[in-house]
């Protein structure tokens, strides 16, 4: 079992982190900026709508089986607490990968809850009813039915960005595979959810930039503590 990180050491991976997750914070600004969210979206949908909506691949295998998947690592992670399987020096800090899973799992949807973006789909151009307004205009109505931002669907994807905190100080090649993997199987579903006219890019961007966000600051706020 590994001794506890000490607090320099910590400190210098929290800076780490600290700029990822400012660089990747600019890259997304400037890709709302750009409006290519509606470019991506024109090369799936038409005016009869999007062709892989309901097909069995978007649908049934990356979207439904996706999400089956997602529950079942996280039965996974609960059975590490108790019987370690996957790693993590301590009882507590695989308890807190757990938690830091969950709460990524919950506040995606909870900032979809309040979103007045609507989703392609529902877009007039592509059969629907709404007009493109972005994100960022708050309080501006689309004339959708909104709460389409962020990807609910790629936090099936991202919220396991804690098994990356949890494995990269004693299995850092384990941990780097980890992460390669979850980045993988996020853009698969964000890609699926464009093709089907589901989500933008950036709802699946700012889906892993909040997932990232949320064991960053659980990890460092850990350390700290030790």
């Amino acid at each position: 079992m590994n001794a506890a990180v000490p607090w320099p050491v910590s400190a210098s991976l929290w800076r780490r982190d600290l700029r990822i997750t400012g660089i990747a914070l600019l890259a997304l600004l400037a890709w709302d900026a750009s409006g290519l969210d509606l470019v991506a979206a024109r090369w799936w949908g038409t005016a009869q709508g999007f062709a892989w909506r309901n097909h069995w691949l978007t649908s049934g295998v990356l979207h439904e089986g996706g999400r089956a998947l997602a529950w079942v690592l996280l039965g996974g992670l609960l059975l590490n607490v108790w019987r370690p399987w996957l790693g993590g020096a301590t009882r507590g800090a695989r308890a807190r990968t757990v938690g830091l899973t969950l709460i990524g799992v919950l506040l995606v949807p909870a900032l979809k809850r309040i979103s007045q973006t609507s989703c392609p789909y529902d877009l007039s151009e592509f059969g629907g009813v709404a007009r493109h307004v972005s994100h960022w205009r708050f309080g501006v109505f689309d004339g959708g039915p909104g709460h389409c931002y962020p990807s609910g669907h790629a936090v099936a994807a991202f919220a396991f960005f804690s098994i990356w905190f949890l494995l990269r100080g004693e299995r850092p090649l384990a941990a780097r595979r980890w992460l390669i993997g979850v980045l993988c199987v996020g853009a698969a579903f964000g890609l699926a959810q464009l093709a089907r006219g589901a989500h933008y890019p950036s709802h699946t961007m700012w889906s892993a930039w909040w997932c990232w966000c949320v064991c960053a600051v659980g990890d460092a706020w850990a350390r700290r503590g030790r």
